[in-house]
C-alpha cells in the first residue's frame, strides 16, 4: 500500500475495524491530493504518505512508512531534534501548527518546505498522532504572489481588469472597470455586453470570441466604445477609447485546457487618442492650405483662384462649401456666386444667379454670421428623424441630407463682403471649435480671391 501501513498505529489514527477497502480508499485519496501528506503516530513513527510527498523528496512509501520521525533519512543529523520536537508538539497544540525548515530529498539534495500540522485525537480524545501537510515553499511562495497579484488587480489597478465567461458576460470585475461602466461591481456581474456600452460593443464580443477560440492575441487592442448612461441610454455616452489586452483563462487542473473564460484588461486612452488625432488633422489641414497656396497662385482668374481653394478645404472636412456675397445691409441680402452639387460631393463652380438675393429665412445663420462678423454654427439635433432632418435642411436651402453646417464671415481689407458656409451629412460628426478655426483661415484666403475679383470687374 503506497500511503499508509496496516497496524496497530494506523488503527488508532482511523477505524478500528475499517471496512473491506477501505484502507486502500484511504490510500488512493492521500495519493490523489495535490499537497504532499504525511503522518506520525504518538511515538513518532511515520504512519502514511502519499505519493506528492515521494515526488518532493524521492522517498516512496515503502520507504518512509515505519521509520520514526525524520532523523537519519529526511533531515540532517544536527536539524533532527528540533524538526521531531515541533512535529511533535503539534499533538498538544490547538488548530493547526506551522512551521520552515529544511529537508533532506533522497539523492542528499536539501529542500525548504513550510509544513501544516495538527494533531489527531483517538476516540476517547487523547491525542494519537499527527499528521502533516508541506509543500515546497518557492511553491508556496508563487502561490501566493498569484494571490496577491490577483488581489491588486482587482482591487488597487489603475486599469480595468474584468473577468468575462465563457457566455461573455462578465463574472468579476474591480473597481476601476465598474467606475469605467458607469455603475457598481454588483450592477455589472452576469449582465451582457451590450447592457453596458452601446457602440463598439461588436467588436468587443468579436475579439472576446477570438481569444476563446484561438487563444490570447499578440498584441493590445484599442477600441472605441461608448458606455451606456445608468438610465439604459440607446446609443451610450460619449465615445472613449480603451486600449484592451486579452487573455485566455483554463483549468489549470484538468488534463486537456478548459476554457473559463477571457480576462480582459483596458486602459482609457481617449485624451492621448484625441490629441493624436487632432495633430494629425491639423498637419493635414496645413498641408490643404499649402496645397490650395501653390494651385491659387496659377490661377489668371480670382474667382476659380476662390473655388479651387475651397476644393481644397472640402477634402476631409465637409460635403458641400456655398459661397454668397452681400448685395445690400439693412437687410443683409445675400447673392449665391458659387457652391458645390446639390446632389452628391463635388467641385465648388461659379453659379449663375442673375444677382437674385437667395430666400434665406429669418434667423438663419447665414445672414446672423454677417451681422455678428464671427462663425456660426447649426446642427439639425441629434434626436432629429431622417425625415425631421431633411426638412430641416430644406427650409434653409441647403442640400435634403446637410445635419451640420458652419458659417464662416468673408472679410477683406476691413470689409465684409459674405459668408462662406460649410455642410456636413451624417456620416461626419458636429463642426468644432478647431474646424471654425480651420474655416476662418480658409474664408480669409477665399475672401481676398473674392475682394480682387470685385476689384477687377469693370
Amino acid at each position: 500500500m503506497s500511503a499508509s501501513r496496516q497496524s496497530g498505529t494506523t488503527d488508532e489514527l482511523g477505524p478500528e475495524e475499517p471496512e473491506p477497502g477501505g484502507a486502500e480508499l484511504l490510500a488512493a485519496l492521500l495519493d490523489g491530493m495535490d499537497a504532499a501528506l504525511c503522518a506520525f503516530d504518538a511515538d513518532g513513527v511515520v504512519t502514511h504518505w502519499n505519493r506528492e510527498a515521494e515526488r518532493i523528496l524521492g522517498w516512496t512509501a515503502a520507504e518512509a512508512v515505519g521509520r520514526r520521525g525524520f532523523a537519519g533519512w529526511a533531515v540532517r543529523a544536527a536539524d533532527a531534534g528540533a524538526v521531531e520536537e515541533r512535529l511533535l508538539s503539534a499533538m498538544d497544540a490547538p488548530g493547526r501548527q506551522v512551521h520552515e525548515f529544511a529537508l533532506v530529498t533522497k539523492d542528499g539534495g536539501r529542500v525548504l518546505v513550510r509544513m501544516q500540522s495538527a494533531s489527531v485525537r483517538a476516540g476517547s480524545g487523547k491525542p494519537s498522532g499527527v499528521y502533516c501537510a508541506f509543500s515546497e515553499v518557492h511553491a508556496q511562495i508563487d502561490l501566493e504572489r498569484s494571490i496577491a497579484l490577483s488581489e491588486a488587480l482587482f482591487e488597487s489597478a489603475s486599469w480595468g481588469v474584468v473577468l468575462v465567461d465563457a457566455d461573455l458576460r462578465p463574472a468579476v470585475v474591480n473597481e476601476h472597470a465598474a467606475r469605467a461602466f458607469g455603475v457598481g461591481p454588483a450592477a455589472v456581474l452576469g449582465r451582457p455586453l451590450a447592457d453596458l456600452l452601446g457602440q463598439g460593443v461588436e467588436e468587443l464580443e468579436s475579439a472576446l470570441t477570438h481569444v476563446l477560440a484561438e487563444g490570447t492575441p499578440p498584441a493590445p487592442a484599442e477600441l472605441w466604445v461608448s458606455v451606456r448612461s445608468g438610465a439604459g441610454r440607446e446609443d451610450g455616452g460619449e465615445r472613449r477609447c480603451w486600449r484592451s489586452g486579452f487573455l485566455r483563462l483554463a483549468s489549470p487542473l484538468a488534463e486537456e485546457p478548459v476554457p473559463l473564460g477571457v480576462g480582459w484588461l483596458f486602459m482609457d486612452v481617449t485624451e492621448a487618442r484625441q490629441a493624436e488625432q487632432e495633430a494629425a488633422q491639423l498637419r493635414f489641414r496645413s498641408q490643404q492650405l499649402h496645397r490650395a497656396a501653390r494651385a491659387t497662385a496659377e490661377c489668371e482668374d480670382p474667382t476659380e483662384a476662390a473655388t479651387v481653394q475651397l476644393d481644397f478645404a472640402l477634402a476631409g472636412f465637409a460635403d458641400h462649401a456655398l459661397v454668397d456675397l452681400t448685395a445690400g445691409e439693412d437687410p443683409v441680402r445675400l447673392v449665391r456666386v458659387a457652391a458645390t452639387p446639390a446632389g452628391p460631393p463635388g467641385p465648388c463652380l461659379p453659379v449663375a444667379t442673375a444677382g437674385i438675393p437667395v430666400r434665406y429665412p429669418e434667423g438663419h445663420p447665414a445672414p446672423q454670421c454677417v451681422e455678428r462678423t464671427g462663425s456660426v454654427r447649426a446642427d439639425a439635433g441629434a434626436a432629429a428623424s431622417p425625415e425631421q432632418a431633411r426638412e430641416w435642411a430644406s427650409t434653409r436651402q441647403w442640400p435634403e441630407d446637410t445635419v451640420h453646417a458652419l458659417c464662416a464671415v468673408l472679410r477683406s481689407r476691413g470689409r465684409t463682403l459674405g459668408v462662406l458656409t460649410f455642410l456636413r451629412g451624417p456620416g461626419r460628426g458636429q463642426f468644432d471649435r478647431g474646424d471654425a478655426t480651420y474655416a476662418e483661415s480658409v474664408a480669409s484666403r477665399v475672401a481676398a480671391s473674392l475682394d480682387l475679383a470685385r476689384s477687377l470687374d469693370p
